[in-house]
């Protein structure tokens, strides 16, 4: 019941309590003196009218017309005249309705009068003995209007405080819809702040609400900044700062298994020649400095691409994973002139051996194939210059699309025929025993067959036609999950985020399906969301209301960040299969995932896994607190197992 409408029952109850006080003492006194004046009047008027009676001659027909001349000029209920026998020698008596109020308030306040009673005489003898009563009507009328005007008063005096009140405690209450956003979004986990009111009661829980906030945003910084700092010790060369070799390769892996707009890529390495005739010829701390530098050149090139990254192999190769770029020669053409930029610097003090080696590689490739013919690069480029650089393609057939523009009509054609279709791979809790949700990527009918992601995701990424992509899983999606109930989990693209004209339309097909959002699952790529945080956050505040999960994906590159994300009110995140390969043996990986889990469990977060490959990966996450995982290692339920389900790549 709101405060507005207990303050209405309040005065109703008060105003009440006070009219039936207030009538009762009014009407009590107002019938005593009434009842007073009612019995002083009956006396005087029997005595004036017994007077004149006894003046006049006692002829029966003199006598009764003064009685009825007296009884039709007055207000009289009834008067008689009696022989000193008690035979009625005249009677008048009133016909008219009883009284001038309700009979039950006639009922409820009797007034109770005393006749007049004179004595008529004829000379020296008792002519007879006269009774008069003025009638009670009139009193009961001036009662009953009493009774209403002291009614309509005590009703406009009410309605009066009533609405008085109510604009009083509007005007008071009004910061108070700020405190229940406040408790709303921190209920929806979104810790957010706001200013305090003037209202001391209110001010008190604003600023308690507040500090609960500072105090998980605190949490949250310090838990995330810990966590960072125990991922880089452990996945982090400790001179340059690059991935060490054991991670790089975990990026690797997960990168030729990718599906998704980032599939395929380059791979470079560069070897730093010589590098004992440098330690001795430069001392090691200058020997230390120029590793460092070159560590620089590759970690920039790395920083300024959304999915690259950088890691020191060994003492003297240095790699660099270029994803989602086919372009093999520019890559290692612009890894080049940097490195050259830091080597001219060096020349005054040394030349330095560094080659490079490259090769382009499509997703799905293995881990051994694509080295050996980096490998190979590598090997020719050290037989050339000291800057020399060396770029294999991978073996492949001739190209079905000979240039952007033939793919742009291949793919524009496959969505208009509706050669849409969506995969399903199980997102299993921690334990194996329930299904979270299927993760539907996107196939399409494209060049013959049904084409995975990693096929044409990066083509339509440089069309710009990823929003078009999107939109169509989106309407795929809705469709499965009224067809079907399950719950399914679709990935958004970073320039989707940008796209006014697609957050309409999947605001407008959400809200359109309440039932099918609630079942749901929207994620977008980590890297996404740290670069394009305001769009990231307008999304999530608009997809809530409408029941939908919002998860992070790929998360792992940067724990450090995960703190700014605490006011969104995210459902889940999903770990980085680079993070969770060879997790059994990885010891380092182990206390990163478990003080991640602990932070995200802290604030209401589900913590997911992908790329799982094995039941010893997955019972590893278990003890870790992970709430669920997704792989080519995990399998339905059985009660789940009749269902026909692809297993993931990654």
């Amino acid at each position: 019941m709101s405060l507005i409408k207990q303050l209405w029952i309040a005065i109703a109850l008060v105003m009440s309590l006070a009219f039936g006080g207030s009538l009762v003492v009014s009407t009590l006194s107002a019938r005593h003196y009434l009842s007073q004046q009612l019995s002083v009047k009956n006396v005087d008027n029997a005595t004036s009218l017994a007077l004149s009676l006894s003046q006049m001659p006692k002829d029966p027909v003199t006598v009764e017309l003064q009685v009825a001349a007296q009884f039709d000029a007055g207000h009289y209920r009834l008067i008689r005249l009696a022989d000193p026998n008690g035979q009625v020698i005249v009677e008048r008596e009133y016909q008219g309705a009883a009284s001038g109020a309700p009979d039950w308030f006639t009922r409820l306040v009797p007034i109770d009068t005393h006749p007049g009673v004179a004595q008529v005489q004829d000379g020296w003898r008792q002519y007879g003995t006269l009774s008069l009563e003025s009638h009670s009507r009139y009193v009961y009328e001036s009662l009953w209007a009493g009774t209403l005007m002291l009614l309509a008063w005590f009703v406009a005096g009410a309605a009066l405080t009533g609405l008085c009140g109510t604009l009083l405690i509007k005007h008071i209450t009004r910061p108070l819809g700020r405190v229940v956003e406040q408790a709303e979004a921190i209920g929806g986990r979104r810790f957010v702040t706001t200013s305090e009111p003037n209202t001391t009661e209110f001010r008190s829980v604003v600023r308690a609400m507040n500090t609960l906030s500072e105090r998980v945003r605190s949490m949250l910084s310090e838990e995330s900044k810990r966590l960072e700092q125990l991922r880089r010790q452990h996945q982090h060369d400790e001179l340059t700062g690059l991935l060490n070799r054991q991670q790089f390769f975990n990026q690797l892996d997960a990168a030729l298994a990718r599906d998704d707009a980032q599939a395929g890529g380059v791979l470079a390495i560069a070897r730093l020649g010589e590098l004992e005739r440098l330690n001795r010829l430069l001392g090691r701390q200058q020997a230390d400095r120029l590793l460092q530098e070159i560590g620089q050149v590759f970690q920039a090139l790395a920083d300024e691409q959304q999915a690259w990254e950088a890691g020191r192999l060994n003492g003297s190769d240095f790699a660099l994973l270029a994803c989602g770029t086919e372009d093999a020669e520019t890559a290692g053409r612009a890894l080049r002139t940097r490195l050259d930029a830091v080597l001219d610097a060096w020349l005054a003090h040394s030349a330095v051996r560094l080659p490079i080696g490259a090769s382009g590689f499509a997703a799905g490739a293995t881990r051994g194939h694509l080295m050996a013919r980096v490998d190979g690069a590598l090997a020719a480029a050290e037989q050339g210059t000291e800057r020399a650089l060396q770029v294999v393609q991978p073996d492949a057939g001739a190209p079905l699309h000979a240039d952007l523009a033939d793919w742009r009509r291949a793919l524009l054609a496959a969505l208009d025929s509706d050669g849409v279709q969506l995969g399903s791979y199980p997102v299993v809790s921690a334990t194996g025993e329930a299904v979270l949700h299927f993760e539907a990527p996107m196939r399409l009918q494209l060049d013959g067959g049904w084409q995975g992601a990693g096929y044409f995701m990066p083509w339509a990424s440089r069309l710009g036609l990823m929003a078009r992509l999107d939109a169509e899983v989106m309407r795929a999606a809705l469709r499965r999950i009224g067809d079907t109930g399950q719950a399914l989990g679709i990935n958004l693209s970073v320039e989707s985020l940008h796209d006014a004209s697609f957050r309409s339309e999947l605001f407008a097909s959400l809200q359109a399906h309440p039932a099918e959002a609630a079942r749901l699952w929207i994620e977008v790529p980590e890297y996404g969301v740290l670069r394009h945080q305001s769009e990231f956050r307008a999304l999530c505040l608009a997809l809530k209301p409408l029941g939908c999960h919002v998860g992070i994906e790929h998360v792992g590159r940067q724990f450090s960040r995960i703190g700014d994300l605490h006011d969104l009110g995210l459902d889940y995140l999903k770990i980085d299969a680079s993070m969770v390969r060879d997790i059994d043996r990885d010891t380092g990986n182990q206390n990163v995932l478990r003080g991640l889990c602990v932070m995200a469990h802290a604030i209401g977060l589900s913590v997911i896994a992908e790329g799982v490959c094995s039941q010893a990966e997955a019972q590893t996450l278990l003890t870790l607190g992970l709430d669920g995982m997704t792989g080519p290692g995990i399998k339905l339920p059985d009660r789940h197992a009749s269902g026909t389900v692809s297993a993931p790549d990654a």
